[in-house]
């Protein structure tokens, strides 16, 4: 999934753990990751100093149906709640109230039975203490009336507000009125950002410091959610026809995630024919025939909220045509070229350069451009992010790090009408892999979706577990459906 700052792709999902539900996953993250999190945090706040964590608010689908729920990663990162109306304090020092000594507060949806039989089970404080190993946990009605004194503090941490959150009616302790009091508590005016005392600069450097590195937890995960959306694009490989729909196939990919136990796609998914994949976050999928073009797969398997991001590019017909096949070529040489560079101290700047050089050098060999320059007409976007909760995870460091996890994406699109010779119109390709940085190389995680040209005509040959999938015909709407 290529990375476009301003953005939010995708949304992720993780069944809450109530008192009375059973046959549920048992590979969450532990509470001990949580906490291990919250004091890493800790440790890189400056003294005399306290960070605010808020959730994401609820967001509307259609009138009064919501989006299935979609944590702040930061807070689900450092607590593992995965509910509305929250807020995280996290303190540099011990603090004292009352015969109580903390150095972090968490305030909680309140629980709810008459709206828990419509939405599902809340955690509620007892719930958060026992399940998420949290001590000092209160209703978010709580909150207002804390006698916590934040001028006493030289630093207050916390990321921008989001500014959709709602109010709603009937209730005083929601994510509005979280945000509402705890400005009003530390004295934040709408011009903050001129005031050294509030530093939300501080808060970006740290979580990202943190999450761009993954723990030996994360990986379990994250190498989940890599094998499962590379089986999808091994299955599809092998199910693929002419004759099928962008949407079908869509389908497809997302029915073998759910059939591992992926609760969710990391980001819409992108299948594009033809021209279609042209366009870099092509999500209409709605072309009826994918026909002799190229088919281009950006589809990314999220599983207990971390996200894959794995794109391979096919001929829908199975077989590589020559301009087809020397446009994947390049790509792909591009992409080994940049693998090659992977390793800790190494710069984004040089693994974009080298691929961007190939692929210009390339480009410029076909016809297809006349001046390296051009190269950015056909190969428009950078080489790669972090992935991890966010398909486009947070990231601080210009140099790879040991224990990073990347994509490596080079790509070539040729719209219709483009000025170089027709052969070249509508061809698109795009090779995404997800890779671990180690000390003196790196791992490929998505191995498991062949990757060489040769080998993806030999699996599309195959015969694919989705091909006996058939369904009767509808009786209405217009033929084709």
């Amino acid at each position: 999934m290529l990375l476009r700052v301003f953005i939010l792709i995708g949304v992720f999902s993780i069944s809450l753990i109530s008192f009375c539900q059973s046959d549920l996953p048992d590979d969450y993250l532990p509470k001990e990751f949580h906490a291990a999190r919250r004091d890493s945090l800790r440790n890189r706040m400056p003294t005399g100093s306290v960070v605010a964590i808020f959730s994401f608010p609820p967001r509307t689908f259609s009138n009064d149906v919501q989006y299935v729920y979609h944590q702040n990663p930061d807070l689900y990162y450092f607590t593992g709640y995965n509910e509305p109306h929250a807020l995280l304090l996290v303190f540099k020092e011990p603090q004292s109230l009352n015969g109580m000594n903390y150095n972090e507060l968490f305030f909680v949806q309140q629980k709810n039975p008459g709206q828990e039989q419509w939405t599902g089970k809340r955690l509620g404080t007892e719930g958060v203490k026992k399940q998420l190993g949290i001590t000092n946990v209160f209703n978010g009605a709580e909150f207002n009336n804390f006698p916590i004194n934040f001028s006493g503090f030289d630093k207050i941490i916390f990321d921008y507000f989001p500014d959709d959150v709602a109010n709603e009616p009937g209730d005083k302790a929601d994510l509005a009125d979280l945000i509402s009091q705890f400005r009003t508590k530390a004295g934040i005016t709408p011009d903050f950002t001129k005031d050294k005392k509030f530093s939300t600069g501080l808060y970006m450097q740290m979580t990202s410091a943190l999450r761009e590195v993954k723990t030996d937890e994360e990986m379990n995960l994250l190498r989940k959610a890599v094998e499962i959306s590379c089986i999808g694009q091994l299955e599809v490989m092998k199910a693929a026809r002419a004759d099928m729909s962008e949407r079908e196939i869509q389908g497809l990919h997302e029915y073998v995630h759910k059939k591992y136990g992926a609760e969710n796609i990391g980001y819409p998914s992108i299948v594009g024919a033809g021209n279609n994949g042209c366009v870099l976050h092509y999500i209409d999928n709605n072309k009826t025939r994918v026909g002799q073009q190229l088919l281009l797969m950006d589809v990314g398997a999220e599983y207990h909220g971390y996200t894959a991001d794995v794109t391979r590019t096919i001929p829908a017909n199975g077989k590589f045509s020559d301009p087809q096949r020397q446009i994947y070529e390049l790509v792909y040489q591009a992409q080994e070229e940049a693998f090659k560079l992977c390793r800790e101290g190494a710069s984004w700047q040089e693994l974009g350069t080298k691929a961007r050089d190939i692929i210009a050098e390339g480009l410029l060999k076909l016809g297809i451009i006349r001046d390296k320059k051009e190269a950015g007409k056909y190969y428009p976007h950078g080489l790669g992010h972090h992935i991890g909760l966010d398909v486009h995870d947070k990231g601080f460091s210009s140099r790879l790090k040991k224990g990073m996890v990347i994509t490596i994406e080079p790509g070539i699109y040729i719209p219709d009408d483009s000025p170089c010779d027709k052969k070249w119109w509508g061809i698109a390709v795009r090779i995404e892999d997800d890779i671990l940085i180690r000390e003196k190389d790196y791992e490929l995680l998505s191995s498991f979706a062949p990757r060489k040209a040769d080998d993806i005509e030999k699996m599309m040959a195959e015969k694919s577990a989705l091909d006996d999938f058939t369904l009767p015909k509808l009786k209405s709407g217009k033929k084709g459906f």
